[in-house]
């Protein structure tokens, strides 16, 4: 398995808390023209239909693409299975619209290693106001005055699949849109296309902002600058994303949802995939390497964790 920050090299004048905030033009831009046809969508064009077809293409980019293909096996290396079955969900999570495989993983590497720090930019902590945060996520970027390299791993950069995943990423999005018009015209595009595309960053973002400020915690990494908590009341609309704090404490874990009452249906996908064979070698925490680094905060965490675990696994 691999560490998610083995592709961060930082030297000594690295520094995760000097940059500033620039707008981007291409994800401000897509973000407003995604959100005015969602709400065309909703307001010009109601229908059951073309809400059936953004619940379905929703829950398949965000579940088997993004929380599945993107986070748990390309980035955490969680879980192993065919090269098939990855470029397939990598390939579904580029639909959701943040980026490709190459550009997911900087992104989400370059965080958490910004994240660990004793010190780190409000950009990565979420510590903005809500609307702030959200102009800030959505429609900017940040360029630190002193990164780290990142260097992808050769499992990325040498897949041809992949690698051209990432050169046409967006364009990923016309066949599809292609296909809704011709089933159900211009109907068909703001429900499967736009707004898709506009809850899901959006619906992304909000679990970030919350998922870094405040809510209930298990473990702390003692040292790091930012810690994480579970968003209470998402498991489900989340995929079991939204079990933030047992992700920092646990990143390598294919399940997310560690304690009774923690919805994961990524979980639940990833169990009927094993039972047909096509994952296997999925991770727990009981079989991650320890992290000295990690803390409980309730003197039975551990404890309520293991037989959880033991119950339900």
């Amino acid at each position: 398995m691999r560490n998610e920050v083995d592709t961060v090299h930082a030297g000594p004048g690295c520094s995760a808390s000097e940059g500033r905030v620039v707008w981007s033009p291409q994800r401000s831009l897509w973000w407003f023209a995604m959100a005015a046809g969602g709400v065309l969508a909703v307001a010009w064009r109601p229908s059951w239909g073309g809400f059936a077809l953004f619940l379905a293409s929703s829950v398949v980019t965000l579940c088997l693409g993004h929380s599945l293909g993107m986070h748990r096996r390309l980035i955490h290396r969680a879980y192993a299975c065919p090269l098939w079955l990855e470029r397939l969900f990598v390939y579904l999570g580029t639909l959701v619209s943040m980026g490709g495989p190459l550009g997911m993983m900087r992104t989400h590497d370059l965080r958490d290693w910004a994240q660990r720090q004793p010190q780190c930019h409000d950009f990565f902590a979420h510590r903005r106001p809500f609307l702030q945060d959200a102009w800030w996520q959505l429609h900017c970027e940040l360029r630190l005055a002193r990164p780290p390299r990142f260097e992808p791993p050769a499992h990325l950069a040498g897949d041809r699949v992949l690698m051209a995943i990432e050169r046409h990423w967006l364009a990923m999005q016309l066949p599809w849109a292609l296909l809704f018009f011709a089933v159900g015209g211009i109907g068909g595009v703001l429900w499967g296309t736009c707004l898709r595309c506009a809850v899901s960053l959006t619906g992304h973002w909000m679990v970030g902002h919350f998922a870094h400020r405040s809510g209930p915690q298990h473990w702390h990494v003692d040292g790091a600058g930012v810690q994480g908590h579970d968003v209470r009341g998402c498991g489900l609309i989340t995929f079991g994303e939204g079990w933030h704090n047992n992700h920092h404490a646990f990143p390598g874990s294919a399940r997310l949802g560690l304690y009774p009452g923690q919805a994961d249906p990524g979980w639940w996908v990833l169990l009927v995939l094993q039972r047909f064979g096509l994952v296997w070698d999925l991770s727990l925490p009981a079989t991650l390497p320890a992290r000295p680094a990690l803390r409980a905060l309730r003197p039975d965490a551990g404890q309520v964790l293991g037989n959880f675990l033991r119950r339900s696994t």
